[in-house]
């Protein structure tokens, strides 16, 4: 037992002071001091990033215990979930983004463009359906007004004045203010007042010039996204943070990117939560144009290392660490249950990106089978609203159980039979 492992062994239970005497010199310093409560650098979080177990060692099963001690910490044994739909109001899109396989040209079958009117009427379903929140995203149709997004905002906001408006990715607002000819700040603080209550934020993928040439050509670059975000944060909205990884990135890029939303964090601590997004290659042009040089998506070690690892470098900045089921599906949402993943995202009803690209996972699960999922794995499920305000702490009940808004090819929850019965 190194001197670091003699230190820590007086705080921290005998089985992790085993787990840690078994990993790797470099490895077992960094989470000891990861467990004292000191912050991961960017070159540390490369090598957890970068473990590989063999005969001598086991860094993996240190660095996923170590991650859910620290989701314990923070969270207990609560893991998480808000009632939510997904509402894509265009997929008319010419941004030419490399990876996406969900826009279209306006002529080409399957385009789609939603009327505020349409939108609303979609959002009084899903609050009709107990949703409290709608999540709204669409394409940069060439013909659209900078206006659409505050009246899109205003109209829901009218009909359904307590749903919460989760909507526009940096990638929006910076058009909706191009359009505009306005400030970032002036086009959000127009955007707040209209009613909209927080930003996802996704357009991240990775926050490195490199990479973004290669996915994106740059359209949004990593400064403007950042640039938005501390804007948005600074005007009093909050934002999720996300991560896309599995393409032509490396662990380099991963640890730079979170530490980076970390100092961002740090200075406006305006995230909610963090959700790292598996790059789904089936129908990406991405990957179908370049399938010797990108990769279809990350491995499952790649995917387990994301979550804890983002859980050790963020701890104490973003406590929340979020897994996507519509990209991994539930069996696998629910094995990082025990990985620094505290929770499971939205019932969402529609999902329309995700699917685009490939992803085989479904629309949605219901609030009843994310409870079902929970418990499962030994953990009590909270509905939560989207600024992670509990709403409801399932202990003893459990939610009114609906039929999902759109059939269903197959059940989500079939893995569950090789569970036994778990109560939480």
């Amino acid at each position: 037992m190194n001197k670091v492992n003699q230190q820590v062994s007086k705080y921290i239970p005998v089985e992790l002071q085993k787990v840690l005497d078994a990993a790797s010199s470099p490895v077992s310093k960094i989470l000891s001091n990861a467990l004292f409560g000191n912050e991961v650098s960017e070159n540390d979080g490369m090598v957890l990033f970068n473990c590989r177990d063999n005969k001598k060692v086991t860094d993996r099963n240190a660095i996923f215990a170590v991650a859910d001690i620290l989701r314990q910490r923070s969270k207990g044994d609560y893991v998480t979930f808000v009632v939510n739909r997904n509402i894509n109001f265009t997929n008319i899109c010419y941004m030419g983004c490399r990876f996406c396989g969900f826009a279209k040209r306006k002529e080409e079958a399957g385009s789609e463009w939603l009327e505020p009117a349409q939108v609303v009427e979609r959002a009084q379903q899903a609050w009709d359906r107990g949703g409290t929140e709608v999540c709204i995203q669409g394409g940069l149709h060439p013909k659209m007004e900078g206006n659409y997004y505050r009246e899109l905002v205003l109209a829901i906001k009218s009909a359904l004045p307590d749903m919460h408006i989760h909507a526009f990715s940096p990638f929006e607002i910076w058009y909706g203010a191009v359009k505009s000819k306005l400030s970032f700040r002036t086009f959000l603080n127009d955007l707040k007042d209209c009613g909209l209550g927080s930003m996802p934020g996704t357009a991240a993928e990775i926050l490195d010039t490199e990479v973004r040439q290669k996915l994106t050509k740059n359209k949004l670059s990593a400064d403007c996204w950042e640039e938005i975000i501390r804007t948005a944060h600074d005007v009093g909205i909050p934002s999720t943070a996300t991560i896309m990884y599995g393409h032509v990135d490396e662990p380099k890029h991963w640890a730079a990117h979170i530490a980076l939303l970390r100092e961002i964090q740090r200075d406006t601590g305006g995230f909610t939560e963090l959700v790292p997004l598996s790059f789904v290659h089936t129908d990406s042009p991405l990957f179908l144009n370049n399938p010797n040089s990108v990769r279809p998506g990350p491995t499952d070690h790649e995917v387990d290392l994301m979550h804890s690892v983002s859980r050790i470098m963020l701890n104490g900045f973003i406590d929340n660490i979020q897994v996507s089921w519509t990209k991994l599906g539930a069996e696998r949402a629910r094995n990082l249950l025990s990985k620094g993943v505290n929770d499971l995202g939205g019932t969402l009803m529609n999902e329309s990106i995700s699917r685009s690209a490939g992803s085989k996972h479904g629309q949605e699960i219901t609030a009843a089978e994310l409870c079902e999922i929970i418990r499962s794995a030994g953990r009590i499920p909270v509905r939560r609203n989207t600024i992670y305000k509990n709403v409801d702490i399932y202990k003893d009940h459990n939610p009114i159980d609906i039929s999902p808004l759109v059939e269903r090819k197959s059940d989500p929850l079939s893995f569950l039979k090789m569970f036994p019965e778990t109560t939480g």
